[in-house]
C-alpha cells in the first residue's frame, strides 16, 4: 500500500524495492542539525554560560565557522556542539565538557526538543534542529576560564534580556525548563 507521507526514515539508497514511500533519501533543503547542550547549575538557578572567544578553534569544537563565532560572541551562550558524524550525544556531552570547559561532570539527560523554524539568511527554507540537553550542577569555584570563553560565568535567566542570548540559546534554556 503506497502513502504520501515523507517520513524521517533517511538512508541514502532504499534497500529495497517497494520501500521508497517510507523512506526519504535527500536531507531536507534547509538542513538539520542535532546538537548536545549543557545546562550546568550552580544550585542557586543560574546556568552557565559564557561569552565565546572568536580567536578559539570553534570549528573544530563546536561547529561554528569564524564568521559565525565572530557574531555568536557577542551574546551568551550554553557550552554545546553539533554532534560529530555517528556519535551519540552522550559523547558529545562529554565532549562539550573537556573539550569547552575542561572538567568533568555528572549529567543527566538527555531532555529532548526538536524545533523547525526558518533562518533569517534562508527565507522559506524551513531547518529542523534537535536539541538533546544535558543538565549537571557545579559549585562556583569548580568551573575555571577556559580558551574556548572569553567569559565564562553562571547567568541568572530571569534578570537576562533575550536579547543578550546568541545562537538561539534562548529558546534551548526554555524547553530545559529555564524562565526568562
Amino acid at each position: 500500500m503506497a502513502t504520501e507521507r515523507r517520513f524521517c526514515r533517511f538512508a541514502r539508497n532504499v534497500p529495497e524495492r517497494g520501500l521508497e514511500p517510507v523512506y526519504t533519501t535527500e536531507v531536507p533543503e534547509g538542513g538539520f542539525c542535532l546538537s548536545a547542550f549543557l545546562a550546568i547549575t550552580d544550585g542557586e538557578g543560574r546556568v552557565l554560560m559564557g561569552h565565546l572567544n572568536p580567536n578559539a578553534d570553534w570549528a573544530r569544537i563546536g561547529a561554528l565557522d569564524a564568521s559565525r563565532a565572530k557574531t555568536h560572541s557577542k551574546g551568551w551562550m550554553l557550552p554545546s556542539s553539533h554532534l560529530l558524524l555517528y556519535e551519540s550525544p552522550q559523547e558529545a556531552a562529554r565532549r562539550v565538557l573537556k573539550e569547552q570547559l575542561g572538567m568533568e561532570l555528572e549529567l543527566s539527560g538527555p531532555t529532548t526538543a526538536t524545533e523547525v523554524w526558518s533562518p533569517e539568511r534562508s527565507p522559506g527554507r524551513r531547518h529542523w534542529d534537535f536539541e538533546f540537553i544535558f543538565k549537571g550542577d557545579a559549585a562556583k569555584g569548580s568551573v575555571r576560564s577556559h580558551d574556548a570563553w572569553r567569559e565564562l560565568k553562571f547567568v541568572d535567566t530571569r534578570k537576562t534580556p533575550r536579547a543578550e542570548i546568541a545562537r538561539s540559546h534562548d529558546d534551548v534554556l526554555v524547553n530545559a525548563g529555564f524562565e526568562f
